[in-house]
């Protein structure tokens, strides 16, 4: 499987790497994202929450694990959206998770982490991921930002209590949304033994949600109970086959990809696969006529028009990318993901003001996306504004845990800009939390 941990790598592969924490990256890409909020929506709704509010977030790791740390974001391992075979299967994880935010249980955790916007704060999540990841605690605990290794390492640990309360509440959101509750009980089953394997080869949902013979056998019961007749839900297929099938085309093997492209039944989903896979062979023209026609089926669907940008951008033809990023914007001017894409395309162009004043907007919508902060630094270089420069460029390295960098931005920026500003503050937040990081280490 190719990595896209290294900043190189992602001209080829295309996911945005949102921050590289040790070994663990938040993989943003708005057509997948946008999928999962559709999957997710019936869900949330029947437990009481926004969809419109709520994140599912994936992070690059093979594992199978989800989780949640605040009440506004929801994050997936793509090892576990690549393992579900079904919408039902991805869909019940989301509404084990989302139960545990509408039960509360995020109020009786040891910590409490401020929004998973702020950059530092992220890091400090990614860091700790690594360590739940891998199996490390310390590993996790050596990236935290101010805080003991012994709470970060009880973190994303759930009680046995929460977990019975969570798998209840879960299987009645999906009775309630009239999503087949068996998804569940195949979901458990991918775990079954887990209990009995050591820690250090588990898998880490079960280092995190813990797992028993009679967990799983409850949840089978559960799913029976509640089970019956459930009508086909077409476009909870649809949108299952948008987020894996364009998951997997870009971190498969391209030949993997074209043999399989058409798994789905949708047309327009085997052509987008087939584009990304024709992309990352460096095929412009097969690659292009591919979306092109995934396009004519769907003409106003902005993600289509964006991995069109993307194919086009990273095919160096910038100013048709620009055009293909504007026609996305136009069709979805909300998502910061494509605002983003836009800023960037633009900022190649040479159009800096035009590009500073999307980046900015995608920014202040989304403070995770690593590429924004980097590519807002540039432009606002470019305009002379040094001192966001350094705040954007501080934030950036704090969010990928280098807080050493990060603080000499930070001090930096605090020099440069007016004491008290929006941005002097935000260069505040990062001195912070890399000395508090600091004085951790030093314990």
């Amino acid at each position: 499987m190719h990595s896209l941990r290294i900043l190189a790598a992602l001209v080829i592969l295309g996911l945005t790497l949102a921050a590289p924490a040790r070994a663990v990256t938040l993989l943003r890409d708005p057509d997948i994202e946008h999928a999962l909020r559709n999957l997710a929506a019936p869900v949330l709704r029947a437990a009481g929450l926004s969809p419109e509010r709520m994140n599912i977030l994936i992070i690059d790791a093979p594992s199978l694990n989800a989780f949640v740390v605040d009440s506004d974001s929801i994050f997936v391992h793509s090892g576990l959206v690549l393992r579900m075979e079904t919408p039902a299967m991805l869909q019940s994880v989301i509404a084990h998770e989302a139960a545990h935010i509408a039960n509360g249980h995020l109020m009786r955790r040891p910590i409490h982490l401020r929004d998973a916007r702020n950059a530092a704060m992220l890091g400090t999540i990614l860091g700790a991921v690594a360590g739940v990841a891998t199996g490390n605690a310390e590993l996790g605990a050596g990236t935290a930002i101010g805080l003991q290794g012994a709470s970060m390492r009880g973190f994303f640990a759930h009680t046995r209590a929460e977990e019975s309360a969570a798998d209840e509440s879960g299987m009645r959101f999906m009775h309630r949304a009239g999503i087949d509750p068996r998804g569940a009980a195949q979901v458990m089953d991918l775990f079954a033994g887990q209990e009995s394997l050591s820690l250090t080869r588990q898998d880490a949902y079960a280092r995190t949600h813990p797992l028993s013979r009679d967990r799983v056998r409850r949840i089978r019961a559960l799913a029976e109970a509640q089970g019956g007749r459930v009508e086909p839900d077409r476009e909870a297929d649809y949108w299952f086959a948008r987020a894996k099938g364009k998951l997997s085309a870009f971190q498969r093997d391209p030949k993997w990809t074209l043999a399989r492209a058409g798994e789905y039944g949708f047309e327009d989903v085997r052509l987008m696969r087939e584009a990304i896979a024709h992309h990352r062979q460096a095929d412009l023209r097969r690659a292009l006529a591919a979306i092109d026609a995934a396009i004519a089926q769907r003409p106003d669907d902005a993600y289509y028009h964006e991995l069109r940008g993307q194919i086009l951008m990273e095919g160096r033809q910038i100013k048709p990318a620009v055009a293909a990023y504007a026609r996305a914007t136009n069709l979805d001017p909300r998502n910061a993901l494509i605002l983003g894409a836009y800023g960037r395309a633009l900022l190649a162009d040479g159009q800096v003001r035009e590009a500073a004043k999307f980046l900015e907007s995608a920014r202040a919508r989304d403070g995770r996306d690593f590429r924004v902060l980097r590519d807002l630094a540039q432009a606002e270089a470019q305009l002379g504004n040094n001192g966001m420069a350094s705040v954007l460029t501080a934030e950036r390295y704090a969010m990928a845990g280098r807080l050493g960098d990060a603080r000499i931005h930070a001090e930096r920026a605090s020099g440069l800009l007016p004491q008290g500003s929006p941005g002097w503050r935000r260069a505040q937040d990062v001195l912070h939390a890399a000395q508090s990081a600091e004085k951790q280490r030093k314990r």
